[in-house]
C-alpha cells in the first residue's frame, strides 16, 4: 500500500467536522481562528503537513520527512509533525518510527491515534506489554475506535492470549460489521486457537460480505485439509479472471487454488498457481548482498571472539532459541517443548533482532560488523542479556525454560551465545528440497522474499546452511540438531532427547502436544493440533519434473 497512514487517521483526514468533546486526531489538518501572526504560521505549518502527506503516499519519504523537519524547526514539537516522522519509518526503521510516536504521544496525551499507532509500533517489535498498555490507552479515550479494539485483539492473540482477543473482535463488529480488520482477525483468533471450524464460518460470511476476499480465501482453504474438489476453488479461479486484481490480492487467490489444488494431488496445476503467485508479490531477493552479510557473520564472530566475550554473559538457562529455516519443523519443536510443565513457549519473538539492530548488527551487508561488536562492553553485554531475560520473564515468570522460536535468529546465534553462554539452541533441519518447497508454497511477507523464485531459495538456502555449519564450530556441542525426518520416524525417542537436552525430567505430556491449550500464529497453526503425520517426508517427488531449478541451486544439498 502507498499509503501507510494507520487507517483510523487516514479516515480522519477526510473529515472537516468540529471538534467533538471526545479528544480528537490532530489539530494541525483543522486550523482555528487565531490572531492574524499565529494563524499565518498555523496554516503554513498545515500546509506543509499536508504535503508531507501527500508524499508519503506517493513513497517519497525523504522529501516528506525534509517537509516535517521544516515544520519542526518553526514550530518546535509539533504532534502531527512527530507523528508523520512516526508513519515513515513503519516498515523501515520501526525504532525510529516508535521514538516519533513516543514524542506525538507526550506533547498530545490526550490523543488516541497517537496512542494506537505506537501501540501498532510496539506491537511489530514484540513488545507486547507495552503495547497492550497504549491500546488500552486508545480505548480510554475513545472505546469505539475499532482499528484499536482489532489492534489490541492482535496483541493479545500474539502474547499466547487468544481466549481474550475473541470478545475485542467481536465488539468491533458490532461497530463496524465490514470493517476488514474485525472480519479477518476473529477468524484468525478462533484458527490460532485451534477452533477451525468456527473459523471458517466467519471467514465464509467475509466473502458473503465482499471483504477482503483475497486474504479471506487463502485464510480459508487453510482450516482443513481437502479430500474431494470444493466449491470454493472455482470461486477463486473466478476470482483470478478479474483483472481488475491488485497484485497482492491476485498472490493469495494463487496460494488459495495452490493449496487446494495439492490437497486433491493434483500437483503440476498447483504448482502453477504457487509459480504465478509468487510472481504476482513481484519480490526481489539480492543474493549478493545477502552472501556478503553471511562472509561478514563468520568473519566477524569467530569461536575465540564468542568465548572471550561470553564470559560476561547471563548464566541462566532459561532462554531456549529454536531456529532454523521457516517450515523445517520449529513450530512442532516448540509445541513439544511447552508441553512440558516447565517450559513456555513463548512464539516467533523479534526482540533479539532488535537488540542486534540497536548495537549496529544491522542485516545489511554494508555494516561493518566488528567495529559494532567492539562497543560491546562487558556492562552493556550484561545489561542487555538482563533486559532480555526480563522481557522472557513477563511471559512466564515461573518457568524454567522459555522458548523464542523465531526461525530467523539462526542468524544471530553468535549474538546468543555472547549474551547467555548457557542458552538452549535448538536447530531444526528438514530435508532440503522438502524445506524449501514447503516455504515456495506459502504467501509469506516481503521479508522472506528469497522464497519467492525457485533457484534463489535454493542458493538462499545453501547461505543458511553455511551459516549454520560455521555456529556449530563456535559452539561445538551447544546446538541442539533436530532433524525433522527423524522426530517423525521415532516421535517419542527423538522428544525424549529434546527435553533431556533443555535438562528437565520427562514428562508424557510432551506426546500429547497437539493438545495443548494457547495460541499458534504460524502456517503450521493446523498441522500442529494434529498427531504426527508422515506425508511431508518427502513431498518434494511429488513435484520434481516442475522444480528443477530449485534442485540445481541446492547442489550437494540436495538428496535426489
Amino acid at each position: 500500500m502507498s499509503n501507510r497512514l494507520p487507517p483510523a487517521w487516514a479516515k480522519h483526514l477526510k473529515t472537516q467536522s468540529a471538534p467533538a468533546k471526545v479528544p480528537q486526531p490532530p489539530k494541525a489538518g483543522l486550523p482555528r481562528l487565531q490572531p492574524t501572526k499565529a494563524l499565518s504560521r498555523a496554516q503554513a505549518d498545515d500546509m506543509l503537513l499536508r504535503q508531507a502527506l501527500e508524499l508519503q503516499k506517493a513513497e517519497r519519504l525523504l522529501e516528506a520527512e525534509e517537509l516535517c523537519l521544516k515544520v519542526l524547526a518553526r514550530t518546535p514539537n509539533h504532534p502531527l509533525a512527530f507523528y508523520i516522522l512516526g508513519t515513515l519509518g513503519i516498515g523501515f526503521d520501526n525504532e525510529k518510527a516508535l521514538r516519533y510516536f513516543a514524542r506525538a504521544v507526550g506533547e498530545e496525551p490526550r490523543n488516541p491515534y497517537y496512542h494506537l499507532s505506537l501501540g501498532e509500533a510496539y506491537l511489530k517489535l514484540s513488545e507486547f506489554t507495552p503495547a497492550i498498555r497504549h491500546f488500552q490507552q486508545a480505548l480510554a479515550l475513545k472505546p469505539d475506535l475499532v482499528e484499536a479494539l482489532c489492534a489490541l485483539g492482535d496483541a493479545y492473540k500474539a502474547f499466547d492470549k487468544g481466549e481474550m482477543a475473541l470478545p475485542l473482535f467481536e465488539k468491533a463488529l458490532k461497530i463496524d460489521r465490514d470493517h476488514p480488520g474485525a472480519r479477518l482477525g476473529l477468524p484468525g483468533a478462533l484458527a490460532s486457537l485451534g477452533r477451525m471450524e468456527e473459523a471458517a464460518l466467519h471467514l465464509k460470511e467475509a466473502i458473503e460480505r465482499r471483504i477482503a476476499v483475497p486474504a479471506a480465501y487463502n485464510a480459508l482453504v487453510h482450516t482443513r485439509k481437502f479430500t474431494e474438489e470444493p466449491p470454493e476453488l472455482a470461486a477463486i479461479l473466478a476470482e483470478l479472471r478479474d483483472l481488475g486484481q491488485m497484485p497482492e490480492g491476485a498472490a493469495a487467490l494463487h496460494h488459495a487454488a495452490g493449496k487446494v489444488l495439492n490437497d486433491l494431488r493434483r500437483y503440476k496445476e498447483a504448482m502453477d498457481h504457487f509459480k504465478q503467485g509468487n510472481q504476482a508479490g513481484g519480490q526481489k531477493f539480492d543474493m549478493g548482498s545477502y552472501r556478503r552479510l553471511v562472509d561478514a557473520m563468520i568473519e566477524t564472530f569467530t569461536p575465540e571472539l564468542v568465548a572471550s566475550m561470553a564470559a560476561y554473559g547471563n548464566p541462566s538457562e532459561v532462554p531456549v532459541f529454536i531456529v532454523g529455516m521457516p517450515r523445517s519443523g520449529t513450530t512442532l519443536t516448540e509445541q513439544i517443548c511447552a508441553s512440558h510443565p516447565d517450559v513456555h513457549g513463548a512464539g516467533e519473538l523479534s526482540k533479539l533482532r532488535r537488540i542486534a539492530n540497536g548495537i549496529g548488527l544491522k542485516d545489511s551487508p554494508d555494516a561493518n560488523l566488528g567495529k559494532s561488536v567492539a562497543t560491546i562492553t562487558p556492562e552493556l553485554t550484561k545489561t542487555l542479556a538482563a533486559e532480555h531475560l526480563a522481557y522472557l520473564r513477563e511471559r512466564a515468570p515461573h518457568a524454567l525454560r522459555i522458548v523464542d522460536k523465531m526461525p530467523h535468529n539462526f542468524e544471530l546465534i553468535g549474538l546468543v551465545g555472547v549474551l547467555f553462554p548457557n542458552a538452549h539452541i535448538i536447530h531444526c533441519r528438514r530435508d532440503a528440497i522438502d524445506n524449501c518447497i514447503s516455504c515456495f508454497v506459502l504467501q509469506f511477507s516481503e521479508a522472506h522474499s528469497y522464497s519467492a523464485d525457485l533457484e534463489t531459495l535454493g542458493l538462499y538456502y545453501r547461505e543458511y546452511d553455511r551459516l549454520m555449519r560455521h555456529w556449530s564450530k563456535v559452539l561445538p556441542g551447544r546446538i541442539f540438531e533436530n532433524q525433522y525426518e527423524t522426530l517423525i520416524e521415532d516421535q517419542e525417542e527423538q522428544s525424549r532427547r529434546l527435553i533431556d537436552y533443555l535438562g528437565l525430567p520427562w514428562d508424557d505430556a510432551c506426546l500429547r502436544y497437539f493438545e495443548r491449550d494457547g495460541s499458534v500464529n504460524t502456517f503450521s497453526r493446523w498441522q500442529v493440533r494434529q498427531p504426527i503425520y508422515k506425508s511431508s517426508v518427502k513431498r518434494w517427488k511429488n513435484y520434481e519434473s516442475e522444480i528443477q531449478p530449485l534442485i540445481e541451486s541446492l547442489g550437494d544439498l540436495a538428496e535426489v
